[in-house]
């Protein structure tokens, strides 16, 4: 818990420190260094320059990604329930809000370290052998009713069946 609020409080005085149009520091020495050593970008606006130099362009700027963003976010929760790619949409639509914010930066950041943490789990040889084992079982399970569905009822389709 500690180390995301290590993070943010980093941001947060990352951005503390910047212009008011969000110019983003261009000095390896402010940016901030992920805990594994890797290099990450720093947090800001990656807006063009041109455009942040205009404090109404940079807004407008702002409040079309934020659409856009929004925009595929919807899309994606609508893929939830509807055929289609619903969390990865809803991921593109954090990347792009990413592209401005510093929250959506945050979340990403946040998204992909458990996403490294949850794969060197699955890797774990217990994890993988408890993961083969309950698949077995379940495939176990689901053949036990299939066969003793076929049994019963003979291979009738369940909407078909008079008692």
């Amino acid at each position: 818990m500690r180390a995301e609020s290590d993070e943010r409080d980093e941001g947060v005085a990352m951005t503390a420190r910047r212009p008011a149009t969000g110019d983003v520091a261009t000095d390896a020495a402010s940016a901030p260094q992920a805990p594994d050593g890797e290099d990450e970008r720093p947090l800001g606006s990656r807006a063009p320059h041109f455009i942040k130099r205009s404090r109404t362009l940079h807004i407008s700027w702002q409040v079309g990604v934020f659409v856009v963003g929004l925009a595929v976010v919807c899309a994606g929760a609508a893929m939830l329930v509807l055929p289609g790619p619903g969390w990865v949409v809803i991921f593109a639509g954090m990347a792009i809000w990413a592209t401005e914010f510093v929250w959506a930066q945050l979340v990403l950041r946040w998204t992909k370290r458990k996403v490294t943490e949850a794969a060197q789990r699955a890797l774990d040889p217990r994890v993988r052998r408890r993961n083969i084992t309950l698949t077995v079982v379940g495939l176990v399970i689901a053949g036990g009713l299939c066969g003793f569905y076929l049994w019963k009822f003979g291979l009738v389709l369940p909407w078909r069946i008079e008692s």
